[in-house]
């Protein structure tokens, strides 16, 4: 009889609990970093001694992140911006023709006005 009354909750898979009133231990991110540039952040709780050393995704071993490492994370070629990335496909003699094209067409009827 009590298995026909317990039908339907999942007891096993979900917890009837809530996190309310409820206080996390406090915690400090920690970075490691591979030697083919992966940065790993862990969790550790506040007073824990964090290792100087972590296994890393790939396989290799990822040690503490130091000042020399975030220098190396900063950009060193500057960053191409949408405008840039089209004048590489097209000139702009062509993307002229393109814009009277488009307008065109908007004129005519082919694109319908977004209000």
């Amino acid at each position: 009889m009590a298995e026909r009354s317990l039908r339907g909750m999942s007891i096993g898979s979900k917890s009837l609990e809530s996190d309310d009133n409820v206080d996390f231990a406090a915690r400090t991110d920690v970075t490691y970093v591979c030697p083919q540039g992966h940065r790993t952040i862990v969790p550790f709780a506040e007073g824990a001694e964090a290792p100087n050393e972590w296994e890393c995704r790939c396989g290799q071993t990822a040690h503490l992140e130091g000042d020399d490492d975030k220098e190396a994370d900063e950009i060193t070629k500057p960053t191409r911006t949408h405008w840039d990335m089209l004048l590489e496909r097209r000139s702009e003699d062509e993307l002229k023709v393109l814009l009277e094209k488009r307008l065109q067409m908007h004129r005519d009827g082919w694109i319908p006005d977004y209000e």
